[in-house]
């Protein structure tokens, strides 16, 4: 189920502010999450973030086809290990 058209999108308003602080001081640097439900804005096009997936942090950099995704479709939390070769017995 989506969240309401009335609410708007979730953004994470501290991870905002210090995008936008960054980006009009013009400084270029990653920054760690662990808000993996926040909403990409346009905004964030052009930064780096690390988003944590459960285990360690993985980079994305956002570019303008991710607005209006969430920051953690972008961080895979499961390791796909293939499966077993009908070869091998």
């Amino acid at each position: 189920m989506s969240r309401s058209v009335k609410k708007g999108p979730y953004v994470d308003e501290v991870l905002y502010r210090r995008v936008v602080a960054a980006r009009d001081s013009g400084e270029h640097r990653t920054f760690r999450t662990w808000c993996r439900a926040c909403t990409i804005v346009p905004e964030f096009v052009g930064t780096t973030f690390e988003i944590h997936n459960g285990r360690s942090f993985a980079k994305v950099f956002v570019t303008e086809d991710m607005v209006g995704h969430k920051l953690g479709e972008f961080a895979p939390t499961r390791t796909f290990k293939s499966h077993t070769s009908a070869r091998g017995r």
